[in-house]
């Protein structure tokens, strides 16, 4: 009877012991599997970046944007200790070089300094964007501001905006020229014309600086475009300063009251640049990338060397600026949409 009952008692036991085995392989394996998990993610977020990376800038040499990416990508390339390229890919206001971007390899190696028009404005304007900007980029963080100015020949005989508006309505319309299609300057005269009612014709131009010129010789009475190219004119008094369109003054035309100065409300047409990686770039790879931003942001030098070509830095979160970036396609498609603006 005693034999029996040391049999039976040794089954279950041994019963026991192979269902507790059972459980501590499978809690083996799967502590295997997390283990080896995070040996593959962590070495990729604590060496990146191993190589250069390139920003790719989707307008030409020598634009607002290529000037701020360039004194950018060099603080960035001390920051993390590898070479920080920057290449142009002009076309199609800003999308060409977007889209290379947008189906780049997710690794962090090939980002975009984004724009207002590049991803926010071209989202409603251009019908066959190669892109979808929320779905295909990961924001990485805003950069800098950049403000626009309403400027007119000098012989226009309006000194404000409300002179403005009312010289549209009697005239039965004015021209306006800008830097082109879906630019932010086209957004500000379909914005004051959305705010006030006032007829405004746009002119677009492919080279700004023909623009420029012919805001100067009367051809065009209007026109909204970044304020640095347009200093050296209104000082020399052949442009006329209306106003900046932006929430505040710019110090390099202090006197030139803004839009909400001048009693027309949301009236901000304000550029901005960002930095973007492809959709689907880790996270720590964002964190790593979005830290250089924010030191180079904070550096004196930078923001002082920026600050003279009338940039504002900024930085901020990747959560933050992709909230901002959603809600300024929201406000630009409205525009867009209630102007009749979009035309390709």
């Amino acid at each position: 009877m005693s034999e029996q009952m040391d049999a039976a008692f040794s089954g279950k036991l041994l019963e026991a012991w192979g269902k507790m085995r059972g459980v501590l392989q499978l809690t083996l394996a799967l502590l295997l599997i997390c283990n080896v998990s995070t040996v593959q993610a962590e070495p990729a977020a604590s060496r990146f970046p191993t190589k250069a990376l390139t920003i790719v800038v989707p307008y030409g040499a020598a634009s607002s944007t290529d000037i701020l990416t360039r004194v950018v990508a060099r603080h960035m390339a001390r920051q993390l200790g590898q070479p920080v390229i920057v290449e142009n890919k002009a076309g199609a206001g800003g999308a060409m070089g977007s889209a290379f971007v947008a189906h780049a390899a997710p690794d962090g190696y090939t980002l975009v300094m984004g724009t207002i028009s590049s991803h926010s404005i071209n989202q409603s304007m251009l019908k066959n964007l190669p892109y979808d900007v929320l779905r295909d980029f990961a924001p990485v963080s805003l950069v800098a501001y950049f403000p626009n100015i309403l400027v007119a020949t000098g012989d226009l005989p309006v000194h404000n905006l409300a002179d403005v508006v009312a010289l549209a309505r009697q005239r039965g319309g004015l021209d306006f020229g800008s830097g082109g299609i879906g630019s932010s300057g086209q957004m500000g005269g379909e914005l004051l014309k959305l705010r006030t009612g006032a007829p405004l014709n746009h002119v677009p131009y492919k080279e700004v600086s023909q623009g420029i010129s012919d805001t100067i010789a009367g051809h065009v009475p209007l026109l909204f475009y970044q304020v640095p190219a347009l200093v050296g004119q209104i000082k020399a008094g052949q442009l006329k300063p209306i106003v900046v369109l932006a929430p505040q003054r710019t110090p390099l035309l202090p006197d030139v009251p803004t839009s909400t100065e001048e009693g027309i409300k949301d009236f901000d047409a304000t550029a901005w640049m960002g930095l973007f990686a492809p959709a689907g770039t880790p996270r720590p790879v964002i964190d790593v990338l979005n830290d250089a931003i924010k030191q180079a942001a904070a550096d004196p030098d930078v923001a002082a060397a920026l600050g003279q070509q009338g940039f504002t830095m900024v930085g901020g979160t990747p959560e933050a600026f992709r909230d901002f970036v959603r809600q300024d396609i929201a406000k630009w498609a409205e525009v867009i949409k209630a102007t009749g603006a979009a035309t390709q």
